[in-house]
């Protein structure tokens, strides 16, 4: 694998002269797990290419934006929820991420991106899963650090009988976790949780369904917030769209008047007792943003809008958002191409797209997030 400045032997030798931003990769299971692929770069390249991926995005579509600033990294060991996968191959379980392309499983000895509270589980959980997996059945765990520990969910394994009960309940205790649920194909079954569970933002704890979507690090969530904070700080009427657990509406919404609309029901109601239980000025909309999207009247009644829409974007919003008059529009987002195609239909129709910071959360991934600021 190569990097910037890498020269290939001369005289049509196969081999590959290592330039200056070539590094030893950290994992000793790089490049075959897939949990990482540019571990082989510096700092400085690897940051070089989130920004370029922003960058080249938008020269995709024929735009610029006023400024892209330095990509932001989020540093090792930082990554706060996980979705690993378990097998049987003969006598022994693999548990880790899967090879790029393929559904080969690294068994994970170490992990260079997990946080330290995560990683410390891949060991007891190898052990836990051992009898209860059987050749050629693959179990999904996952894993998020939450307020009280870990939450671990497992998917594909069947319980039976009281032995088996007890096990689940004497490891969770000797491992504390803050909940273990078990999914067999039937929907989640939580089998500990002696506290609820949550996770909180700028102070306010908000109950957490079992591995619902949550920012991949903190200091990643962070800098997404911190990225958008000057531009809505004026605002005193904001609607946060798409807004999950209301990482942003309550990070952001101190203060103000605050609309949210979510498509995902148990989000909703995460937020609404959150915000509720918190006395924040808060209206939370169970509504689906790609069926419904607020129309240009309901859009024109705030003085900011955010967005953070999944992968595919929120095309059906931006095209209402680009017949509004709204001053300042925040986007987030997790995919540079699907952000770029809303952004020329925003800049086509009068907006700025005064600024746009690039963020790395899954260090040495090609995954690439941003946030961006619109004004008309």
């Amino acid at each position: 694998m190569s990097a910037p400045g890498d020269r290939l032997e001369p005289g049509g030798g196969a081999g590959l002269i290592r330039g200056p931003h070539h590094v030893d990769p950290p994992c000793r299971h790089f490049p075959l797990c897939g949990g990482c692929q540019l571990q082989h770069v510096d700092d400085a390249s690897l940051s070089d290419f989130v920004r370029d991926r922003v960058a080249g995005a938008l020269a995709g579509q024929g735009i610029s934006a006023n400024i892209i600033h330095p990509a932001h990294i989020s540093p090792p060991q930082s990554r706060r929820r996980a979705s690993l996968r378990a097998a049987r191959l003969g006598k022994n379980l693999n548990l880790g991420f899967a090879s790029e392309g393929s559904h080969r499983i690294v068994d994970m000895q170490m992990c260079s991106v997990l946080h330290p509270a995560l990683f410390a589980m891949v060991a007891p959980i190898r052990t836990l899963l051992h009898p209860m997996v059987g050749d050629r059945r693959a179990v999904h765990v996952r894993m998020t650090l939450t307020d009280q520990g870990v939450d671990l969910m497992l998917e594909g394994i069947e319980v039976e009988g009281l032995a088996a009960t007890e096990s689940l309940t004497e490891f969770a205790q000797r491992h504390k976790l803050a909940r273990l649920t078990i999914d067999d194909g039937y929907g989640p079954q939580t089998r500990w949780e002696p506290d609820p569970v949550t996770v909180s933002f700028d102070g306010v704890a908000v109950p957490f369904p079992p591995f619902a979507f949550l920012q991949a690090t903190a200091d990643g969530e962070a800098a997404l917030v911190a990225a958008v904070q000057a531009a809505l700080a004026p605002a005193k009427r904001i609607a946060d769209l798409f807004s999950g657990l209301g990482t942003f509406a309550l990070s952001l919404g101190n203060g103000k008047a605050v609309y949210t609309a979510e498509a995902a029901r148990d989000l909703v109601l995460a937020l609404k007792t959150a915000a509720n239980r918190s006395g924040r000025q808060m209206a939370v909309d169970h509504r689906d943003l790609f069926r419904r999207p607020l129309m240009p009247a309901e859009l024109d009644r705030f003085d900011a809008i955010l967005l953070d829409p999944p992968r595919a974007g929120a095309r059906e919003q931006a095209l209402q958002l680009a017949q509004a008059q709204v001053p300042v529009i925040a986007y987030v987002s997790c995919n540079p191409g699907s952000f770029a195609r809303d952004a020329k239909l925003l800049i086509e129709s009068g907006y700025t797209l005064e600024s746009v910071q690039p963020v790395g959360q899954f260090r040495w991934t090609t995954h690439v997030e941003l946030a961006a600021i619109f004004r008309r």
